[in-house]
This record gives C-alpha cells, sequence and structure tokens, in this order.
C-alpha cells in the first residue's frame, strides 16, 4: 500500500509512527512542502494521508499558498474515504477541510499536558485504551472547532477540543503522540522554539520538559504504540502472497 505524507519542515516527522508503517509494508511518499511549496501531488493510486505539524497557521496562505493545495487535496482524501491521520497543524487543516474554524487556543500548550478521552472515545477504534487522564506531549498555539458530523474524541483542561474522527477513518489530533525523546530534544534547540519558550515568561522551560519527558515517555509510547498500530488497521488486512516451491 501506498502512503502519501504532507510534511511542512524538516523537524516535524513521522518519528515513532514511522518504523510502524515501515513494518506494516507501506509505501511512502513524502512531500516537503518546505523546499517544493508549489507540489501538487495527485492522490490517485494512493491509500491513506498523513499530514504533518508546522509552526504556520493554517490561514496564512499568502505566505504558504501551499495550505490551500492541502486543504483541497484533503477534502479529495475525504471524498475517497481514505485513512487519514492529521497532527497538530496537520489536524488543524483537516478541521479546515470539513469547514470548521481553526483560531488560537484558549492556551498555548508546550510540553506535558493531561488529556482526556471523552465518553466517546471508550468505543473508537484508535483511542478506547486511554485511561481517565493520560499526560501526552504537545507543542501548539491555535486548535481546531470540532467539525460538523465529527466525534469529539480528547480534551485539555486548556484545550478543549484535542482530538476527533470524522467518518469511520479521518483523524486529527492537536497532541504529538509520535515524538520520542531524541525528537524533543531537537525541538527544545530550535531556535525559534526556544523563542516560543522564553515568550511564555513562565513553566514549563526546557529543564521541566526534559524531566517530565523521562517521566512520561514509557507511558506515551505505549499509547502511541497501540494507536499507530490501531491506525494501521483502518487500511484493511493485508493480502501476503506466497511463491510455491517448484517442482
Amino acid at each position: 500500500m501506498k502512503l502519501l505524507v504532507f510534511q511542512h519542515v524538516a523537524f516535524e516527522i513521522l518519528g515513532t509512527l514511522n518504523p510502524l508503517l515501515k513494518d506494516a509494508g507501506f509505501r511512502i511518499r513524502y512531500v516537503n512542502y518546505s523546499r517544493h511549496p508549489d507540489a501538487e501531488p495527485n492522490i490517485e493510486g494512493y491509500h491513506g494521508l498523513v499530514v504533518l505539524g508546522g509552526p504556520m497557521n493554517v490561514d496564512q496562505t499568502d505566505r504558504h499558498p501551499h495550505l490551500d493545495t492541502e486543504v483541497r487535496l484533503i477534502r479529495k482524501a475525504i471524498e475517497r474515504k481514505m485513512p487519514i491521520l492529521g497532527i497538530c497543524l496537520g489536524a488543524q487543516l483537516v478541521a479546515k477541510a470539513l469547514g470548521a474554524d481553526v483560531a488560537p487556543s484558549p492556551e498555548k500548550e508546550i510540553g506535558w499536558y493531561p488529556v482526556r478521552p471523552t465518553a466517546e472515545a471508550a468505543d473508537d477504534p484508535l483511542l478506547q485504551h486511554f485511561d481517565e487522564s493520560e499526560q501526552i506531549f504537545q507543542w501548539h498555539g491555535d486548535t481546531f472547532a470540532i467539525p460538523d458530523g465529527a466525534v469529539h474524541l480528547a480534551s485539555s483542561p486548556g484545550c478543549p477540543n484535542q482530538a476527533f474522527r470524522y467518518g469511520d477513518k479521518v483523524y486529527g489530533f492537536q497532541f504529538h503522540m509520535e515524538v520520542d525523546p531524541s525528537l524533543i530534544e531537537r525541538w527544545l534547540k530550535i531556535p525559534s522554539h526556544q523563542e516560543e519558550l522564553h515568550a511564555l515568561k513562565g513553566p514549563p522551560g526546557p529543564d521541566q520538559i526534559r524531566e517530565e519527558t523521562a517521566r512520561h515517555m514509557a507511558r506515551l509510547s505505549q499509547l502511541a504504540d497501540t494507536t499507530f498500530r490501531n491506525f494501521v488497521r483502518l487500511f484493511g488486512e493485508r493480502k501476503v502472497y506466497r511463491q510455491l516451491p517448484s517442482r
């Protein structure tokens, strides 16, 4: 199966989702909009779509005209009933493609925050394994409204809309489950991210984020592994062909 991945900056990657997709046999094609802002991939022939995060706002189309392209392609993918996963900015783009508003979050969340599944998440194919509250990594200043017809799946005290499902195969996650310690450390060393942390004028600072990463990462890895394996199951069972021995 072939998977299309929309990438916006070099440091926002599939992370821990990548080896699971590779193990499942996916052929992955990245569309790197920071390098090729005029790219217009043809989604025909692809079986699913992942839209990654990025520092821009979904409405900054004057500076990033590819955002309009992405919204249009996401709508096509939805019409074709393809499995879709949007992460952070990616979730906001999926929400916009479904007609929902994207606006500044009530609270800018950077670091580890408690995420609570809604009652509807108890039966959700991806998130039903969540406990009553889970500490999950975040890095965002904007958030989405829940699209009409979508199911609200998770919230946090400072940002009520953390996850949604539209139909059976379209998901948006405001949080980052794909991170590992090395990726978080990479983010902490990016100058623009350091400026964001400094502008908060309070916790969490880099040292606090590192300490909480050591404390919460094992559980997040468990959650991510199950969640992403469940996402792979949305594609259905793979056919395995065995070559019969010649006589």
